[in-house]
């Protein structure tokens, strides 16, 4: 049961850092002097020196997809955080429904974030 629970917790950091690191990320396309990720647009020079940023573009999808990595993000740290006090809180044989919704609902955000190509 302890090697269930390390698990969990295990799979809990995981999500949570892969979702910071592909929300912070700094490069999402590259090429020809041009650089954008999810934040700005940056243009390069042939040495890799950056001359230009900008704010990304203000699309509606684009802001879309900002706001379901924040989402993301904010539901997985929920998820995490009510995991460790169910975890103490709980009687012994008792289920983790309100962890388990926040950690879907984390999740069907990222899901929904990878398919508006």
């Amino acid at each position: 049961m302890l090697l269930l629970l390390l698990g969990i917790i295990v799979l809990h950091v995981a999500v949570l850092v892969l979702l910071f690191v592909s929300t912070i990320v700094s490069q999402w396309i590259v090429g020809n002097g041009h650089a954008t990720d999810l934040w700005q647009n940056c243009s390069t020079s042939s040495s890799g020196n950056v001359h230009h940023c900008f704010s990304s573009s203000p699309n509606e999808w684009l802001q879309s997809v900002q706001a379901t990595m924040i989402l993301s993000i904010i539901f997985s740290v929920l998820s995490l955080f009510l995991f460790f006090c169910q975890l103490f809180t709980l009687t012994k044989g008792g289920r983790f429904y309100i962890t388990g919704i926040f950690q879907i609902l984390a999740e069907s955000d990222s899901s929904q974030m990878c398919s508006w190509d």
